[in-house]
């Protein structure tokens, strides 16, 4: 399943870029709340990533990587989530995230199914090695392979709706 869209490339120098990025991080706070209501909802699903791929993939990775870094650390600071002991696992996951998302979306120039998947198993497969770095614990890296598949189902599926309708 294929769909031409536009994407974009935004640079630094562009408010636009800024705004972008902010909307995008209010989402990745709003959703994580939702999804937090439910138990375990948080590893399960893995909202924190979902707007940054979003973001990255349509707004190209520096909207996505102002995403990437924002909504963690935010998240963290106002609510507890994540963790601050697993908020650089979480931050080196969404900078993977952001920078594979708009290469990715940059190189293409279309949005596919198995486009996404590609990203969401790069930044997962990469992340998982450096969170394995990070903790020295296999079983905590690959916390989100064995949670956390529903998540990254929807990040490809959703994703893939929401870059088309945006």
């Amino acid at each position: 399943m294929e769909t031409t869209v536009k994407l974009y490339t935004l640079g630094y120098s562009r408010v636009k870029t800024y705004v972008t990025a902010l909307l995008f991080v209010a989402g990745n706070i709003v959703l994580p709340q939702l999804f937090h209501l439910v138990p375990q909802g948080g590893v399960t699903w893995l909202p924190i990533y979902f707007f940054t791929l979003v973001g990255a993939y349509k707004y190209g990775w520096k909207a996505g990587l102002l995403t990437a870094v924002l909504s963690p650390l935010l998240n963290s600071w106002w609510f507890g989530m994540p963790a601050p002991a697993v908020l650089p696992a979480i931050l080196l996951k969404s900078v993977l995230l952001a920078v594979g998302a708009g290469l990715v979306a940059a190189r293409f120039q279309k949005v596919t199914l198995p486009l996404l998947l590609a990203v969401v198993l790069f930044y997962q497969l990469a992340g998982t090695l450096g969170e394995w770095a990070l903790s020295g614990s296999l079983f905590t890296a690959l916390q989100d392979f064995r949670i956390g598949i529903p998540g990254m189902l929807l990040q490809v599926v959703g994703g893939y709706w929401v870059i088309r309708k945006i």
